[in-house]
């Protein structure tokens, strides 16, 4: 600890912060966590200083979380986060695990080694990261406080690192303080974190600089005595270049060999230097024995914690002969431990010792050492995914029994929520290679690993895996149907749909082949350029009445159905009828083999027939399976971003708008130009635009690119419309009808003509009625007849109000009047407060004018509430009594009114509070209030 007091320093600050203790021993309530980062170079003290960390935070009743990287274990998923985490809860049954980690059970237990993977679709690696946030800060508010100690962060398995490093931010707000050390030129670039995140701890990260000539001295003379002279010293600090781990080595070796410190001597001590490091540490090892170096040798091939009995089996050596190995290793301050914890295991004195000893082992010893451990730590019970880091370092050998071990250690990593390191072992499965029958499955496994992370990859591994001969029909389905998948969620859709078809021909079993063709059909009908939509129509339906729905396959295409129906503009009968035979008695969005598309497209059948109630019914239900199921990324996404418009349809915008942030918030962690990324968008830009936000919705779309292209899958609501809408509300209705004809071009072909599910003629119509006003009116007339077919109400009133935009002034009334009608009895109450102003507006009606201010307030259409007030008060009508005040403000509550809305802090209380109940309106929105008070008193 020479020369770290300014370290020291800092570490006690962040200590007293957060246990809320000065220095005179008391203890505050306000108590902070804090994030602190040491960094440097091999050798210059890191693992030291953490070491007094942990024992002031003992100290200090802190509940201490450690683990260290290692070198050796980087490829082992979850490594670091077991070290951390495990330690707190393994010492509980099965029953009390569930019950302190509830739902996360399932989905953190088998990444912290807890429990094994359950059956089913694993978590994604988002909702992993969710789960394992929600642990550590459940712990750190149970245990308060938290010191989370992390050693050579840089050798931190990716899975862990990449977790912790997007959970350093929280630390601040949290009863925790995270302490990492690592060197700063082998940090991973997923760990950036770590270099950048400022904090209330001061600067970080805190990087520690070699011992100066002084300290160095000081450490000689405190080893060989005081007589040490100023060459001897100087020699010491320059062949250790101030490195505290070689200057500790150095003066050890110099006590030993009883080395005179005089200026004599010090020549020698490059030399003794020299032997602390590579080859000459490697020659020190040498002198001490064959048996010895075997037993160093595969120690450092285990990596750290390393058991004793495990290392003698990989060395061959026995019970006895590792003893006294281990124990001549530690007189020569190579191995450390166990100490007091015999389960610790042994460890190297210093990382740079493991790594020397390991790059020193020869190649062809090293991999057969590397395959001794991986056959060792399967037989001591330690499972395969401890077996696995080990094979990945051998040479393949056309062994089944490494296949096999690999394999199941993927399919452990993958349940788990580690897909990457699920990839990279059956990567190596591959190159053993895996029998001649064996080699499809290795294959389908890599591209069911490779989804998430490389789908390119994933599409050439499921193809050389169909090419391969085999006889298993189900694992040709499932091939099949995945490539498909990946294909289909690449943008690809023309593709996965001819994977299928050619296919199907082939496929002997009838379930199996209605299977794939509805996989098919699904696929086909989310492709916005499928060359002949009209004729798949056809066949769904031939197909889909015939079904009874007594399994999953017949109620999908059922499902299907409907939404083709919906498209198609059939009546909403005939609609709702087949959505109900597809959903069934039991419907689950998480089925582990199938996508949840079909679900969606159920409920959202019923959304666009005016059942809102039963759409949200069932998308709350899918919501809380992804929720179980770990599916935190695009699943979850999607839920929240269709909650969103199933409230928008409602009326319901500002929680409209809560919903489809939170989409979009989900939609940034899978990646921009995803699919789940054009929903969040389109959808949270409709719903700013109905709350009357034109401005705000440009810049979302500018921000996300939004409008420079669109996509190749149908999206609802259709992208290419919501952007003419955008145009549109900003008065560019040259390029809005542009874009609106575009969207004629690609839907009409596909005979796809409801305008409740997209209103782009109706749009097309406003956008062309000064031009073109014959046009404009025919185009509404058919948007009318085509809702009218379809048969709900809100899409009927929706389509008479725009129709009342474009027909000569005498007509308008009665169309106005209808679609007030009709909206009244829909669940469609933005709709309805629109048509009310229009009406109101034709028939200069405060009345009207007044229930559609209500009505815009009610639904939370900000923009469209203040036109209406406006329109009644031009009217010379009363303020609408939802904004009304109850009574005339008294002159004390005008004054103090007014203050508050010049932003006067001071202005607070019961008062204050009673005159945003008369203005109808809260602090926020007390400016607006009293403008529009004062309108209404003059």
């Amino acid at each position: 600890m020479f020369e770290r007091e300014a370290e020291l320093a800092t570490v006690d600050e962040a200590l007293e912060q957060l246990t809320g203790s000065g220095g005179d021993g008391r203890t505050d309530a306000v108590a902070g966590g804090a994030l602190l980062a040491f960094s440097g170079p091999a050798g210059l003290g890191k693992t030291t200083l953490l070491a007094e960390v942990r024992r002031r935070a003992l100290a200090l009743n802190c509940t201490l979380l450690a683990a260290r990287g290692g070198e050796q274990e980087q490829s082992q998923p979850f490594h670091v986060a077991r070290q951390l985490i495990q330690p707190q809860l393994a010492d509980r049954s099965e029953a009390e695990l569930h019950a302190a980690l509830g739902s996360w059970y399932p989905i953190v237990g088998p990444a912290l080694g807890l429990c094994a993977p359950e059956q089913g679709a694993p978590p994604d690696p988002q909702g992993l990261r969710d789960g394992l946030d929600w642990v550590l800060t459940h712990l750190t508010v149970q245990r308060a406080p938290v010191a989370l100690v992390l050693d050579d962060a840089h050798w931190a398995d990716p899975e862990s690192l990449s977790w912790l490093a997007a959970f350093a931010p929280r630390a601040e707000h949290l009863p925790l303080l995270l302490v990492v050390a690592y060197r700063p030129e082998e940090l991973p670039a997923h760990a950036e974190a770590f270099r950048t995140l400022p904090g209330r701890a001061g600067h970080r990260p805190l990087a520690l600089a070699p011992l100066t000539e002084a300290a160095v001295s000081t450490l000689v003379r405190d080893a060989v005595g005081d007589h040490a002279d100023e060459a001897f010293c100087r020699e010491a600090w320059a062949v250790t270049t101030g490195n505290p781990f070689e200057a500790v080595e150095l003066t050890a070796k110099v006590r030993d060999k009883g080395l005179d410190p005089t200026s004599a001597s010090a020549p020698l001590l490059r030399d003794l230097a020299a032997a602390q490091r590579g080859s000459g540490l490697v020659a020190r090892l040498e002198r001490l024995g064959p048996t010895t170096v075997r037993f160093a040798w595969a120690c450092a091939v285990l990596g750290t914690a390393i058991p004793q009995e495990l290392a003698a089996r990989v060395a061959g050596l026995g019970s006895e002969e590792a003893a006294d190995a281990t124990g001549r290793l530690r007189e020569a301050r190579i191995l450390s431990g166990p100490g007091e914890e015999p389960d610790a295991g042994l460890e190297f004195v210093h990382p740079l010792i493991a790594t020397a000893l390991y790059r020193a082992i020869p190649d062809a010893l090293r991999v057969a050492l590397h395959g001794q451990a991986a056959v060792a730590v399967v037989d001591a019970g330690l499972g395969a995914s401890n077996a696995a880091r080990h094979l990945l370092e051998t040479h393949p050998e056309n062994d089944p029994w490494v296949v096999r071990t690999l394999r199941e250690a993927a399919a452990e990593n993958l349940r788990a929520g580690a897909p990457e390191a699920a990839r990279r072992q059956l990567a190596r499965a591959l190159r053993e290679p895996p029998d001649f029958g064996e080699r499809a499955a290795v294959l389908y496994e890599l591209g069911c690993a490779s989804l998430l992370t490389e789908p390119a990859n994933t599409v050439n591994h499921l193809r050389a895996a169909l090419a391969e001969p085999f006889d298993d029909p189900a694992l040709r389905q499932g091939i099949v149907i995945r490539l498909a998948q990946v294909l289909a969620h690449s943008d690809r859709l023309a593709e996965a749909s001819d994977s299928l078809a050619r296919e199907i021909p082939y496929t002997p079993d009838a379930r199996t082949r209605l299977r794939l063709q509805s996989e098919q059909f699904m696929w086909d009908a989310f492709d916005a350029v499928e060359p002949d939509s009209p004729a798949r129509s056809r066949r769904l339906a031939r197909l889909a009445d015939r079904l009874t729905g007594r399994d999953l396959t017949e109620r999908y295409i059922i499902g299907l159905r409907a939404w083709d129906a919906c498209l198609r503009g059939e009546p909403v009968d005939v609609v709702l009828h087949h959505a109900v035979r597809a959903l069934g008695a039991e419907f689950s969005w998480a089925y582990e083999d199938r996508g949840f598309e079909v679900p969606v497209l159920a409920a959202m059948v019923h959304m666009y027939a005016d059942r809102p109630g039963r759409a949200e019914e069932l998308f709350e239900a899918g919501t809380a399976e992804f929720e179980r199921q770990g599916w935190r990324g695009a699943h979850l996404s999607f839920a929240y971003s269709l909650r969103a418009y199933i409230r928008y349809r409602r009326g319901r915008l500002a929680e409209a708008e809560e919903l489809a942030r939170a989409g979009l918030r989900l939609a940034e962690r899978v990646g921009r130009g995803t699919p789940v990324h054009w929903y969040s968008i389109a959808i949270l830009a409709t719903t700013l635009l109905a709350r009357g936000r034109v401005d705000e919705a440009w810049e979302l779309a500018q921000e996300h690119g939004f409008g420079e292209s669109f996509p190749a899958a149908v999206v609802f609501p259709d992208a290419q419309t919501v952007y003419a809408e955008l145009l549109l509300a900003r008065g560019q209705t040259k390029a809005a009808a542009a874009e609106l004809e575009a969207v004629d071009r690609r839907l009409s072909r596909r005979g796809i003509q409801n305008p409740s599910w997209c209103p782009w003629q109706l749009h097309l119509a406003r956008a062309v009625a000064a031009q073109d006003p014959e046009r404009a009116r025919d185009l509404a007339e058919d948007a009318v007849r085509r809702a009218r077919a379809f048969g709900a109400p809100s899409g009927i009133g929706q389509a008479l109000r725009v129709a009342a935009e474009v027909v000569p002034p005498a007509e308008r009334p009665a169309l106005l009047t209808e679609a007030v009608s009709l909206l009244s009895e829909s669940p469609a109450g933005y709709e309805l407060a629109l048509a009310l102003a229009a009406l109101g507006t034709e028939l200069r009606d405060t009345a009207l004018l007044t229930r559609a201010a209500v009505t815009a307030r009610e639904c939370g259409a900000d923009g469209l509430e203040r036109g209406a007030v406006d329109a009644v008060l031009a009217l010379g009508g009363a303020l609408p009594c939802a904004a009304a005040p109850e009574a005339a403000l008294t002159e004390e509550e005008a004054g103090l009114a007014r203050r508050a809305a010049e932003g006067d802090p001071a202005v607070s209380g019961p008062i204050l509070s009673a005159v945003c109940r008369k203005l109808g309106t809260d602090r926020t929105g007390l400016r607006e209030a009293l403008e529009v008070f004062a309108r209404s008193s003059r």
